[in-house]
């Protein structure tokens, strides 16, 4: 796949891509490959999880949320990454396997601890994480895993229900109803990132009129594809932000 510097149609894989304050080439492959807004969108659903009641252990919530950074913000990435180059990175494959690896073994050694000393129904959580990280990222099964339900689940109501349960041993209608808020956010978020992605890293060129009702004409661009697409999943991960830092403050402020 084309990176920033070869693909022809000039733009960088990512709208996220490139931040002006990176200078070294290797250092915005790496930073890419964290998908920053989509990461913060998905760890805000597993404080939002745990905040759907009261009271929150801080040092549970703090365990949760470092285990998803790790197999979300790093593991299942470098898994993406080394499967088929989405992002058109340079980073070796061993070092994607080596991040994938940490990323992955230190979500399970976080759910370890966790099962063996909060719940031990949490190894359930442990090997449905697994599955679905390596399955989806790495296309298994025949890509069975790989499509609109498994992300939606596994990327938005999965990190609620983890940590719903964390937090209070069982998954109830709060939880159920706070993991499908999490779903549907996701999958929008899948259905705008999908045509983004496409007119990015393998459309070579747009061509086309808008033709209003009153004769006037507007020249089809990529860019005018791309802008409402790509502010749309902007505010959506900022939105995800919010609430979960509302429900932060809520459940840290009060005894309730």
């Amino acid at each position: 796949m084309p990176t920033e510097d070869n693909n022809p149609n000039g733009l960088s894989p990512a709208f996220y891509a490139a931040p002006s304050y990176i200078h070294k080439r290797r250092s915005r492959e790496w930073w890419l490959l964290a998908h920053p807004p989509y990461s913060l969108c998905h760890l805000s659903f597993v404080v939002i999880g745990a905040c759907l009641k009261g009271p929150v252990n801080a040092t549970r919530l703090g365990a949760t949320f470092t285990a998803f950074l790790l197999a979300v913000g790093i593991g299942a990435h470098a898994l993406d990454e080394l499967h088929d180059r989405p992002l058109g990175t340079n980073i070796p494959a061993w070092q994607l396997a080596s991040a994938a690896t940490i990323g992955l073994g230190g979500a399970c050694a976080l759910g370890i601890y966790g099962a063996l000393f909060v719940n031990s129904a949490l190894a359930y959580f442990i090997v449905v994480g697994v599955i679905v990280a390596i399955g989806y990222n790495l296309e298994l099964f025949r890509g069975s895993l790989h499509n609109n339900l498994v992300f939606a689940l596994g990327w938005g109501g999965f990190p609620v229900l983890t940590s719903y349960f964390a937090q209070h041993a069982t998954i109830d209608l709060t939880a159920i109803l706070g993991g499908s808020f999490a779903s549907f956010i996701a999958l929008a978020q899948r259905h705008l990132s999908t045509p983004a992605r496409s007119l990015r890293r393998s459309t070579l060129a747009v061509d086309g009129t808008v033709t209003t009702f009153d004769g006037r004409k507007q020249a089809l661009t990529r860019q005018a594809l791309l802008a409402p697409l790509e502010r749309a999943l902007s505010y959506l991960c900022w939105a995800s932000v919010f609430i979960a830092l509302a429900l932060a403050y809520a459940r840290f402020t009060t005894r309730l």
